[in-house]
């Protein structure tokens, strides 16, 4: 079977960075032979000007979202946010596949070969038969009042059915809560003891008046509630943080926690103390879209949290470029190495899928894809 050989300025396994003089194999299909030394390679070696690295993970998007590219004002804050896609989502629809169909090739050519995706409906089911990239559909399910938790739950579960008939070798799929303030606690104990569902994933503490409203029910969301005539009565605070709150019902299970922009240390030390494998998606590109600050990045690394990068939506984002939100970690925190950043991007991004098996990494028999980085990132394979 032919071999591909590449060798780059460096190679990025998916853990740490070679240096140079390596050469990455694969075969005709793109599966990986050895990473060896440049001088046991032979011949026709491919030289690239760049680091060669692994297909990019992308825990966290919002496929279903692609055209809300411009259309909501940045820096409103989450509720405002939340209140125009609710009343503009429906909008706009003449062009709605092709750009879906548009946001995953930007996607593909950036590097990006696996994806965790946020679905209300099946907008993307067509798109994720076509197999191209691995998608993990999160099929997410919302509603604050308990009296219609069961009618909620059943929707999700039945559009959840629609995409487990997609073949898994290129596909899996959960139901998950949305998020701590649009799910009530009827309905968060059903999704946790929904059976074989994981992982998991929640929009966690992305504005300060989500922890706002169970320490006290106040703030903003009481008026996001007002405005969509949403029926809260039955809401008790707990006066404890959202993350405390709602974590435990799902205890054991792996759990992907998206945002955390005003996540603190109190609620990281929670989550490590609870029986379940916690990771903290980070979409820096998205937060300061919406709330205008980025999450304590070094708060999380001097924890030793698991960490993974997401994009979100073309409705929060400009771009959906995993290699977008390492540059911007990388403006804001120019401490933290590369080498660390393109971790959480691959491996780390892999293993909360449970997909480390194929993604994430150049190991051996592993099938990443292959992205070069220099100024931007591309795909080479």
């Amino acid at each position: 079977m032919k071999q591909i050989k590449l060798k780059g300025k460096d190679i990025f396994n998916g853990t740490r960075l070679l240096g140079p003089g390596h050469v990455l194999i694969l075969d005709e299909n793109g599966v990986v032979a050895g990473i060896v030394a440049e001088s046991d390679a032979g011949e026709q070696v491919t030289e690239l000007d760049g680091i060669l690295c692994p297909g990019f993970v992308n825990t966290h998007c919002h496929l279903e979202l692609s055209h809300m590219k411009g259309v909501i004002p940045e820096k409103t804050g989450l509720p405002d946010f939340l209140t125009r896609v609710m009343q503009l989502r429906n909008s706009n629809t003449a062009d709605y596949n092709a750009m879906i169909d548009q946001a995953e090739q930007d996607m593909w050519d950036a590097g990006i070969s696996a994806v965790g995706d946020i679905c209300n409906g099946t907008a993307t089911l067509v798109k994720k038969q076509q197999g191209r990239m691995y998608y993990h559909s999160f099929v997410e399910c919302m509603g604050v009042a308990d009296a219609g938790a069961n009618s909620r739950y059943q929707y999700s579960m039945d559009v959840l059915a629609a995409f487990r008939e997609i073949d898994d070798t290129r596909h899996r799929c959960s139901i998950v809560p949305h998020a701590p303030y649009s799910v009530s606690q009827t309905l968060f104990g059903l999704l946790g003891s929904t059976p074989a569902n994981t992982p998991v994933c929640i929009h966690n503490q992305e504005t300060p008046a989500e922890n706002e409203l169970f320490q006290t029910k106040t703030g903003d969301f009481l008026r996001f509630y007002e405005h969509f005539g949403m029926d809260v009565s039955a809401f008790q605070p707990t006066g404890t943080n959202s993350l405390e709150a709602y974590l435990p019902y799902f205890s054991p299970n792996k759990i992907l926690l998206v945002h955390n922009t005003f996540t603190t240390e109190q609620d990281i030390r929670f989550a490590q103390q609870q029986p379940l494998e916690t990771w903290w998606c980070l979409c820096p590109q998205a937060n300061l879209y919406i709330e205008n600050r980025l999450p304590d990045i070094p708060l999380f690394r001097e924890l030793k949290c698991n960490i993974t990068l997401g994009t979100d939506s073309l409705a929060s984002n400009h771009r959906l470029s995993v290699w977008e939100e390492i540059k911007t970690i990388r403006h804001h925190f120019p401490e933290i190495p590369l080498e660390e950043i393109l971790q959480w991007a691959t491996f780390n991004g892999a293993k909360a899928l449970g997909i480390q098996d194929t993604y994430g990494s150049f190991n051996t028999g592993n099938r990443p894809g292959v992205i070069l980085i220099n100024q931007e990132s591309s795909r080479i394979i």
